[in-house]
């Protein structure tokens, strides 16, 4: 398949893949529902300073990667829907104790925070790697990987949108349920899903790399993290429902950029508008901030980023490598963005243009890095 042209083909729309699709985006927006909401209980509820919520928000990253090494032993030792859907009820559960115990002290914040990390990592790891490449065709793998995340970028919008509807109408503990609830939908949806049990191998290892780490894309998973932990950083503002509404218009505009702007466009350029979009907002953010354009353009940015880099890593994955090209990219996505906000927090508390500056830097660097650098290497190293 072509990494500039991305068609989704109609036979790749049935049941079981809108099923896995829509769980994918349920249980993202559980997680990023609590990033404007969560941070604001820690300080006030809790006490704690912005150091410790902080850490706290950073530590999720942490959980994500704990479980990747025993990703591809418990998929082929137990059925890989149940393995998923265990992961998904962790999530729930780890989602619920600040609805009853009001007042947590810093170490079970962050126990509980490492707990959710950890299943939502395994959950989306099973996902990614497993579940939407066996809801369809072998011909059809790239454009499903390709449209499932998209379903996942699009909570990034949408699940602080609800969030801060929900917290400032009805409160956190409503706002909790209804993030536990979303992962009891997804977990829901993932067992309505037909995935035939696979005998597993004869010498199955309990520590692999395979399903979590593609090791030979260590600098392009570089380049990701130096641009999400940047975008990290910006979430870590209070930021506004409208802004989470028009970032979703940004993301829109991605989908029709990519469907009529790049398909004949040079390789790099997708990339290079995307960061540059970026730059911009973040430009947007330091000398007007009460801008309308600096959402849409963040959304615009992040989402073509986000389908290119996800493409690159697909097309450095050798044979029955897909899945852990898949979750390698999720690492990079998803631990960037929260390790930026953790810096947000414990570096930045109350220092706005610093952190915009921090943010800026990372982002330049990052499109330096990629233009003089990750592009090429990217072009010797490519396997499909």
């Amino acid at each position: 398949m072509n990494t500039q042209n991305t068609p989704v083909h109609i036979r790749l729309w049935h049941k079981d893949f809108w099923m896995v699709s829509i769980a994918n985006m349920l249980l993202s927006m559980a997680i990023t529902m609590m990033i404007p909401t969560l941070p604001n209980w820690m300080m006030m509820a809790d006490g704690l300073t912005s150091e410790e919520t902080g850490f706290s928000m950073g530590i999720f990253a942490l959980g994500l990667l704990l479980p990747g090494v025993f990703c591809s032993y418990l998929v082929q030792s137990y059925r890989r829907n149940q393995v998923c859907v265990w992961a998904i009820i962790l999530l729930a559960a780890a989602i619920i104790p600040p609805v009853y115990l009001y007042h947590m002290p810093f170490w079970m914040v962050v126990a509980m925070r490492l707990v959710q990390g950890m299943a939502f990592g395994l959950a989306q790891m099973v996902l990614a790697s497993t579940l939407i490449i066996d809801t369809c065709e072998s011909t059809h793998r790239t454009e499903a990987n390709y449209a499932a995340t998209w379903f996942g970028r699009f909570s990034l919008s949408l699940g602080p949108l609800v969030g801060l509807l929900l917290i400032q109408f009805l409160g956190l503990k409503t706002m909790l349920f209804v993030a536990s609830g979303c992962c009891v939908a997804s977990a829901l949806l993932v067992m309505l899903v037909h995935i035939p049990f696979r005998t597993p191998d004869d010498h199955i290892n309990l520590f692999s790399f395979d399903r979590f780490l593609l090791l030979s894309g260590w600098p392009l998973l570089f380049n990701l993290l130096l641009i999400t932990v940047s975008m990290g950083l910006l979430l870590s503002l209070n930021l506004g429902i409208e802004f989470y509404a028009l970032m979703m218009v940004g993301f829109l505009l991605a989908l029709l950029a990519q469907r009529f702007v790049f398909p004949d466009a040079e390789l790099m350029s997708e990339v290079v508008s995307g960061v540059i979009l970026l730059i911009a907002a973040q430009l947007l953010l330091m000398f007007a901030p009460t801008s309308l354009l600096t959402s849409p353009l963040m959304g615009l940015g992040l989402g073509l980023i986000g389908s290119r880099f996800l493409l690159f890593f697909i097309k450095l994955s050798r044979h029955c490598q897909r899945g852990t090209a898949q979750s390698t990219y999720l690492i990079g996505w998803e631990s960037g963005l929260y390790l930026g906000i953790g810096m947000g927090y414990c570096l930045f508390e109350g220092n706005t243009h610093s952190l915009l500056s921090a943010s800026l830097v990372l982002t330049i660097v990052g499109l330096m890095v990629y233009v003089a650098i990750i592009h090429q290497w990217f072009v010797r190293h490519k396997n499909r």
